[in-house]
């Protein structure tokens, strides 16, 4: 993309130069405004312009570590192109811990929102209308929800060529073809004709070292491959491409013991977990239903029956 003249959110950024943004958010109660940090670099070369997105869920930390980690390391710098960052995209829910805006709702479930609809699809309308139209691709960093615990994995549509690749060269353990779920980011972004991949780690309100390292590298991956940054793309190993996945439910309530780890290959028949009471009366043993990879792990001591409590392939290879 040329970018010989680049305006976001009033302010021109100029090649080589960068600048520290706001989108507001709403009006508190104390008649202050609420507003979103916006971090901008621009390369002195023309480029694409990367969104990396943070926080969407409040209780997310390690969106948000990564994201910051990438500008204390001076990743966000680009040698072409432009990189906006947006470490905590819901602010609300950042400062109060927790996975929606106040008024209750998702904010990735509220989108491309409206601007007289609810306080997070103002808000989702704001981003749609003053931040989407100006970027060329977005990497969305996102965290296990509740007690569930994801092992590093990529998430895009398979069948879209250039998020395919994009996810490719990001380097995580895991690939997983995902959908474009209804009012979400990704949807959002997708209609409006540009790439989007979405990268999950670890579980909520919980910092994990190793998982923020791959979302740092992943980021740092995908902007040599779009000509950011020079040098060679870094990959570890091949990722494990999931096609289709299910949850497996627990079968009784109690207390649950995981057998096995979370990222683990397990061939069908392997005991996996127990499910037993608190009383020493009963204990029901889990196998794995037929060959798989395990990537999402339900840490919670206590399940109730039907609780999801692993996340495994189906179709993988």
């Amino acid at each position: 993309m040329s970018n010989d003249k680049f305006v976001l959110l009033g302010t021109e950024i100029k090649k080589g130069k960068g600048a520290i943004l706001e989108l507001e958010v709403a009006k508190l109660h104390t008649r202050n405004s609420l507003k979103v940090p916006v971090i901008v670099e621009r390369g002195k070369k023309d480029g694409p312009v990367l969104l990396l997105l943070g926080g969407v869920h409040g209780d997310e930390s390690n969106g948000v570590a990564i994201v910051r980690d990438i500008i204390r390391k001076k990743i966000n710098k680009p040698k072409s192109g432009t990189v906006i960052c947006i470490p905590v995209f819901n602010v609300f829910g950042y400062l109060n811990l927790t996975r929606a805006f106040p008024d209750g709702r998702d904010l990735n479930r509220v989108f491309p929102g409206s601007s007289r609809g609810s306080l997070a699809s103002q808000f989702a309308n704001k981003f749609t209308k003053e931040i989407a139209p100006y970027v060329d691709c977005v990497l969305d960093f996102h965290t296990g929800g509740a007690d569930r615990s994801n092992f590093p994995n990529i998430r895009c549509n398979f069948d879209d060529k250039v998020e395919f690749s994009l996810a490719k060269v990001f380097g995580a353990p895991y690939m997983m073809h995902s959908k474009y779920i209804h009012h979400s980011i990704r949807e959002t972004i997708h209609k409006m004709g540009k790439p989007i991949i979405l990268f999950e780690g670890g579980k909520s309100l919980h910092l994990d070292n190793d998982v923020i390292s791959i979302g740092v590298n992943g980021a740092l991956n995908v902007m040599k491959y779009l000509n950011m940054h020079e040098g060679d793309v870094e990959i570890k190993q091949d990722s494990v491409l999931i096609k289709k996945s299910k949850w497996l439910r627990a079968p009784y309530s109690g207390i649950f013991e995981s057998m096995v780890k979370n990222g683990q290959f397990v061939t069908k028949k392997t005991l996996i977990g127990r499910v037993s009471d608190p009383f020493g009366e009963f204990e029901k043993k889990i196998y794995a239903p037929f060959d798989c990879y395990i990537f999402g792990l339900n840490t919670a001591p206590n399940v109730n029956r039907g609780d999801a409590i692993y996340h495994v392939s189906v179709k993988h290879e």
